[in-house]
């Protein structure tokens, strides 16, 4: 070990092997099977992200697939709906979070309560009384159930005409009712308290126990983590963990990583965690969701990986590179290619956009080339199979 003043000198791919264990992304079966691995998975990796794009199977289900292999849709209802061990709320992005963690969003919620959504300035005081008046009536309903509101111009592309609809999203923030059930993207909505039989819901966390949730978050998930890669999407958060983060290097929990390529961006990490050396499991692929947590945070995995995902869907379709909804390939511990694929779920198979190849995938030639198409397409069989599963 270098001396305790030293930053702590850490390859990309000693970077990598970390980071990859952290995501549970080097071994095959990580967290057993059915509702628990479901269960296990997200209190593992602090939230799972929801998305609505559906060319291939939504992202929630895509990255519990990738670190659970036997995984069925059923088995994240049966969490969410039947055992309660996971709830929706609102992380970086909207996502699966352990009901276990609620009491460190129960601030947000009531932040919520005093200052209402900006994205739900328009609810009306009628508008809420309604939809908790036929909540606490008639039990948990989906906006379907609703058929007697007067509609309004929508004041954005995705936004609902439906004022219910709003004024069960500002509800769901404000931490009133939770979505109890998905059918696809359709929810259902139940009072908070009435779904988890809480005679009162958990004490709100502290900001400093708040803080030290998300540091400790990000290095189960991450391994070696920066101020971005903890407080994605959440600048305002920076200044506590850095404080949190100094005051632990002091105590010598934390250690000061000088990663290879990184410049001037300070990385941290646990001296358990830097003397480990845990050996992946051979031979593994996994084609990944671009929501995954490995994939998400763009300028962290071009820095590990030396890959440099886009997102295009947005992009017109003569601008793009990789394609629509381009899904990185890991093999082993190298990101080799991206694939566009798209579910045909009509004639139940699986379609190739657009195969891209990228990093190792891009320089191998001859029969190393062969080699890699060859464990792609063995895991793209798997792929299909999970994506026409009923």
């Amino acid at each position: 070990m270098p001396r305790a003043t030293d930053p702590y000198p850490l390859t990309k791919a000693e970077a990598r092997r970390i980071w990859l264990h952290a995501q549970r992304l080097d071994t095959r079966q990580p967290f057993g099977g059915g509702p628990q691995a479901v269960a296990a998975a997200v209190e593992h990796l602090g939230y799972v992200q929801i998305d609505t794009i559906h060319v291939i199977e939504r992202c929630h289900h895509h990255i519990l697939y990738s670190r659970i292999p036997d995984y069925a849709r059923a088995d994240l209802r049966q969490a969410q709906s039947v055992d309660k061990s996971v709830f929706e709320y609102w992380t970086h992005a909207l996502s699966y979070v352990p009901s276990a963690d609620f009491r460190f969003f129960v601030p947000t919620m009531r932040l919520h309560e005093r200052e209402g959504h900006r994205w739900f300035a328009s609810v009306k005081p009628a508008d809420t009384r309604k939809v908790m008046r036929l909540l606490r009536r008639d039990g948990a309903l989906t906006i379907r159930d609703i058929e007697d509101d007067v509609l309004r111009e929508k004041e954005h592309l995705w936004h609902s005409r439906k004022p219910s609809k709003f004024a069960l999203q500002l509800a769901f923030y404000t931490g009133t009712v939770t979505i109890a059930e998905r059918t696809g993207m359709l929810k259902t909505y139940e009072l908070m308290e009435r779904h988890f039989g809480w005679d009162k819901p958990p004490k709100a966390a502290s900001a400093a126990e708040t803080t030290a949730y998300k540091l400790d978050r990000a290095l189960r998930s991450q391994g070696v983590v920066s101020l971005d890669s903890i407080c994605h999407l959440d600048a305002p958060s920076k200044a506590d963990i850095r404080k949190l983060i100094e005051a632990r290097v002091r105590r010598k929990e934390l250690l000061p990583v000088a990663l290879e390529g990184a410049g001037k961006q300070e990385h941290w990490a646990t001296p358990e965690t830097l003397e480990s050396t845990g050996e992946r499991e051979p031979g593994l692929v996994h084609i990944l969701s671009p929501f995954d947590p490995l994939i998400i945070q763009r300028k962290r995995t071009e820095l590990f990986f030396g890959y440099g995902h886009k997102f295009e869907a947005y992009v017109p379709k003569e601008k793009r590179q990789f394609g629509y909804f381009a899904l990185p390939v890991l093999v082993d511990d190298e990101i080799v290619a991206a694939l566009d694929l798209k579910t045909d779920r009509q004639n139940r198979k699986l379609l190739m956009q657009k195969w891209s190849w990228g990093g190792k995938g891009k320089s191998a030639r001859g029969e190393a080339r062969k080699d890699l198409k060859r464990r792609i397409e063995e895991e793209l069989d798997r792929f299909e199979r999970f994506q026409l599963a009923d």
